[in-house]
């Protein structure tokens, strides 16, 4: 099934899903940024699960940070729900440490950094539209993608604007070392840029772009919907790394938050997850998606830190030099 999509009201660019937070009991304020499907599909879980009552703020990921940052100092959220890790790390300073009460049911593979949980496990594709592409010609590597055959045919969210398109961009700087923007700027004008990760899977699905790099549980909301696409890997390397949740320091709800947490890796949730939304959990005993290649079959690359890359002011700098952005 599809799930529909939500009109959601907020501050400037935020969207807020409240469900029932506005009645009287606890709250907690969570920023996310989860696309609206998979918050209406969760959100009254955790509501039914454990009493309380939650707020969510939907922003892209850097603007979850950049709102979290501006708050410190009296911070309004509670918790950041599923956003990238290598953020949420390079963000340590604006989040508690809390030990989850199923830690020890976590992949340790996805453990990154003491300050934050992980969440689901990310894996990143090539959306294939199956009117549009053959499968004889659907590329199978980075370098084929870079084909300039594929100018102006391939989806992909702008790095600055999107944590999925900054941990695409970073996975290709990984495997081609040196070369890395070198590879990355070859593949970068082929590009359609889109403002959110969301639009990609949709471009593919309604034909605008033949290609589009997305996450595997966005591709896999519209295959499971009947649109012609399909999913494939990027043979020479791709990543299954952890976005995150995390305790807010200093936030209101301390207590609620750590709840919030606990409920986000119970086996229930993360079965949830699997079947309601197509993201592969974290946990050692939940399956992933039906389906999809298991994890062994991929050729997986471990990301170098974003301070190995140059930090991320001097990544960005070389992103708009390398898309003319």
């Amino acid at each position: 099934m599809r799930f529909g999509s939500m009109v959601l009201a907020g501050l400037g660019l935020a969207a807020a899903f409240t469900g029932a937070a506005h009645a009287a009991g606890e709250k907690v304020v969570v920023y996310t940024a989860h696309k609206s499907s998979i918050v209406q599909a969760m959100i009254p879980q955790f509501e039914a699960d454990t009493g309380l009552k939650a707020e969510v703020v939907q922003l892209g990921t850097g603007d979850v940070f950049k709102r979290a940052r501006a708050e410190a100092s009296a911070p309004r959220a509670d918790v950041i729900w599923s956003v990238t890790g290598s953020l949420l790390s390079e963000n340590a300073d604006l989040i508690e440490p809390y030990k989850v009460k199923d830690a020890d049911a976590i992949d340790p593979r996805f453990v990154a950094h003491p300050s934050w949980t992980p969440y689901t496990a990310v894996i990143y594709v090539l959306m294939v539209n199956t009117k549009m592409v053959k499968d004889a010609d659907v590329p199978k590597t980075w370098s084929e993608l870079s084909d300039p055959k594929w100018a102006g045919k391939v989806a992909s969210a702008r790095a600055d604007n999107s944590g999925s398109a900054f941990q695409q961009m970073t996975t290709v700087l990984t495997a081609f070392g040196d070369k890395g923007w070198e590879k990355y700027a070859a593949l970068a004008k082929n590009f359609v840029f889109s403002n959110s990760s969301g639009a990609v899977p949709r471009f593919v699905a309604d034909g605008e772009a033949p290609l589009g790099l997305t996450l595997e549980d966005n591709a896999l909301e519209y295959v499971v919907g009947g649109a012609p696409v399909k999913v494939s890997y990027i043979e020479d390397g791709t990543t299954a790394s952890p976005d995150g949740v995390a305790v807010v320091k200093g936030g209101p709800n301390p207590d609620g938050a750590r709840k919030f947490l606990d409920w986000a890796l119970s086996k229930k949730t993360q079965e949830t997850l699997v079947q309601a939304a197509g993201r592969r959990s974290v946990r050692k005993d939940v399956d992933g998606p039906k389906g999809v290649k298991p994890l062994g079959e991929l050729k997986l690359i471990t990301l170098k830190s974003i301070d190995e890359l140059g930090g991320t002011k001097a990544i960005m700098e070389k992103w708009r030099q390398a898309t003319g952005q």
